[in-house]
């Protein structure tokens, strides 16, 4: 047996998984959970070597003699996180991550000395929003001058978890699309974004090479081979952002198609063959991790949503489902907003969530889980909306996270956003993607076509793929309407 390994680096745990491509069969997958720093300021931390020990724990799972059947291997990664590194590859600081909003006012100072907004848009492609990596470096520089001083090398989440691996350092087109510093339509790095970000320093020397297309970047290390269990010296490829490898790992990797994760983040993309900018910077414009772009749009609150309800209400996983089907569609006018990390769409990143519409008649558990559950998809749905307002239209909605277990999550996305909903047998995503990339790259140095290998290797799982009810539909177009009013009525109290 041989096998391709796909790493997906996430917020809330790390999971490897190994894939027998002769039988299209995965023959493990297994994770390890990751402990997250919160505070009131909107920070939201991880230190780097809470990952490699989620990366020995997930991979000690696995039997060994699955492990040495490894043949290749691909990371994805959480998008943004800023990992600073010194010249020895000592990490600086702890990690802050895509969904740290405490660099706001940073992201102000660098737009406008880059010349404002429109600017931004007109020469980089993307507005410089909470979240990016390009704010935390700037913050950076203010808080920790000393530690800063010292930064030799500025990474990203997975770009740290290949460079553990093979020792490379390097980084990824479509990774580094979202750090706000890359010129997505050149594909290079915007020398006035990293002056705008400090005037006194070439940043463009703390930034490793650029790697454009899938390809290998090194092998696994004998001290990495030691921990992880993995063949040493086998093939290590680009990899790429969670995005990036979610779009292989769902076969979005030609136009017509819209992948929707429901993770911790919620987020909605699709393939496009040339670069799409939003004149409002709502619609992230990223590049895809295949030779093209991945229009995206990110909510900070989708399953976490969900998993603050049921803590809060005590329901595990069975009783939420159970809940969510006694309640009607709309939950009897309860609405949720969901932003309870802040949210980067609509541009809040002091925002609070909100339960609103309750009375005396309404007030269930099962209308507050339908309404998280309702809340988080609705905010989806503006990008979905808004990809089309771009010419971004799409035949489907290839559904993949956590949520897609849920039976009436899936029918709410296919009624709210009134498009027939895909479920893959292949539902890991990010992971799977990582994994076919290294398996492009080892069968052909990176040239098999990543089409051509989607449509090979994955296959629709009918008894959980849905079509929109009619009925619904025209429900949920209302109750949608009522979404985005409450959302314009508090946003006055969080700008």
């Amino acid at each position: 047996m041989q096998t391709v390994v796909g790493i997906d680096l996430g917020t809330q745990s790390l999971k490897v998984l190994f894939y027998d491509f002769s039988n299209r069969e995965v023959v493990a997958c297994e994770s390890a959970e990751l402990d997250l720093y919160q505070n009131d300021d909107g920070a939201a931390e991880q230190q780097a070597h809470w990952w490699l020990n989620a990366l020995h724990e997930a991979m000690g799972k696995v039997d060994p003699a699955v492990r040495r059947s490894a043949v290749a291997v691909g990371v994805s990664g959480q998008q943004h996180g800023f990992v600073p590194m010194s010249k020895t590859g000592e990490v600086l600081a702890p990690v802050k991550l895509w969904c740290d909003t405490s660099t706001v006012v940073e992201c102000s100072e660098i737009m406008e000395a880059f010349g404002g907004e429109q600017r931004c848009l007109e020469e980089a492609g993307n507005l410089v929003v909470p979240g990016y990596t390009a704010s935390k470096v700037h913050w950076f520089s203010k808080e920790s001058e000393g530690l800063y001083e010292q930064m030799d090398c500025i990474l990203l989440p997975h770009d740290y978890l290949n460079f553990y691996l093979t020792g490379e350092r390097c980084m990824e087109a479509g990774d580094a699309s979202g750090t706000g510093f890359l010129d997505i339509r050149t594909r290079t790095w915007s020398a006035r974004m990293l002056a705008a970000m400090d005037s006194n320093r070439d940043l463009a020397e703390c930034l490793p090479p650029l790697r454009l297309e899938p390809a290998i970047i090194g092998g696994i290390r004998p001290e990495a081979s030691r921990r992880t269990g993995l063949p040493e010296g086998i093939p290590v490829s680009t990899g790429g952002g969670d995005n990036m490898m979610g779009a292989i790992g769902t076969g979005n990797v030609s136009q017509g198609k819209i992948t929707m994760s429901l993770g911790t983040s919620g987020t909605v993309y699709a393939y496009s063959e040339q670069p799409i900018i939003d004149p409002r910077g709502e619609i992230a414009a990223f590049c895809s991790s295949t030779g093209g772009w991945l229009p995206l749009m990110c909510t900070m609150n989708c399953t976490v949503t969900t998993e603050l309800m049921r803590g809060m209400l005590k329901a595990d996983i069975r009783e939420f489902e159970s809940a969510v089907r006694r309640s009607p569609r709309g939950a009897e006018g309860v609405i949720t907003l969901p932003f309870f990390n802040g949210e980067r769409t609509p541009n809040l990143p002091r925002a609070k969530a909100c339960v609103m519409g309750l009375d005396s008649q309404n007030t269930r558990p099962e209308n507050l889980l339908r309404s998280a559950l309702e809340g988080a998809t609705f905010a989806l749905r503006y990008g979905v909306d808004r990809l089309g307002e771009l010419g971004v239209d799409a035949a489907e909605i290839l559904l993949t996270g956590g949520g897609v277990g849920s039976p009436t999550w899936r029918q709410a996305v296919a009624d709210i956003c009134n498009a027939p909903v895909t479920v893959l047998e292949q539902n890991e995503g990010a992971s799977f993607g990582a994994a076919l990339q290294a398996l492009a790259v080892v069968e052909q140095g990176g040239e098999k076509d990543l089409q051509e290998l989607a449509e090979h290797h994955l296959s629709r799982n009918e008894s959980l793929c849905c079509e929109p009810e009619k009925s619904s539909v025209n429900f949920y177009n209302e109750a949608y309407r009522d979404y985005q009013s409450a959302v314009g009525a508090i946003t006055p109290l969080y700008t």
